[in-house]
């Protein structure tokens, strides 16, 4: 099957999966280079996020996702690398140059936007808090000031694929991009991960 035609086919499928809604809250679809910022409930977020786009946006935005669990078979390795082209990180081997952030800076270019998820771990629970972000989206900023942020919130996720759960039960889930953000500048690390954190929230909050 042709790529392009994989991946539209995927998107489709993710989208009947999940019964997504979608919703943008001062801001739009955008082909500018973007990092899209979420809470974290399910392995099914990235993907849910990636085809919650329109196609020419879909098509040079990257999720960033953990290498071990998505090299863990033929089918989800496929999926990562061949289809929706994500960022594999090695969370077990950080290396000097090699972190990260170095790693995503220099897969997006000035071309790709990604796709993150600041808090690390996904939340449990049946209503999860967003819990506090890790310092790795600010000093992404830090070195791509220009970088445009805009927060995801993904609602309902964590029912449709509870953790430890392979196949998704059908439910109805909203995806809420919000306005956009940038690091400003001289902003203390602390205050802009509060002040991401809370973009975040305020959709969840207006959901």
């Amino acid at each position: 099957m042709d790529t392009n035609l994989a991946r539209h086919s995927l998107a489709l499928l993710a989208r009947f999966l999940s019964g997504a809604s979608v919703r943008w809250v001062d801001s739009q679809p955008d082909t500018c280079q973007r990092v899209y910022f979420a809470n974290h409930t399910s392995h099914l977020d990235a993907i849910v996020i990636w085809s919650s786009l329109p196609q020419e946006v879909r098509m040079i935005t990257r999720p960033v996702a953990a290498k071990d669990y998505w090299t863990a078979g033929a089918v989800r390795r496929y999926l990562a690398t061949r289809l929706f082209n994500a960022i594999l990180i090695d969370r077990t081997e950080i290396k000097v140059h090699q972190s990260p952030v170095d790693i995503m800076i220099r897969e997006i270019g000035q071309q790709y936007s990604i796709i993150v998820f600041p808090e690390g771990g996904r939340a449990t629970g049946i209503n999860p808090e967003v819990g506090e972000f890790k310092s790795g989206l600010y000093y992404l900023c830090k070195k791509r000031p220009d970088l445009e942020l805009i927060p995801v919130y993904i609602d309902n996720m964590n029912r449709i694929l509870p953790r430890g759960e392979v196949l998704p039960v059908p439910l109805l889930s909203c995806v809420t991009f919000g306005p956009p953000m940038w690091l400003e500048k001289g902003e203390a690390k602390t205050d802009f991960l509060e002040r991401a954190r809370q973009a975040v929230r305020k959709l969840k909050e207006n959901d």
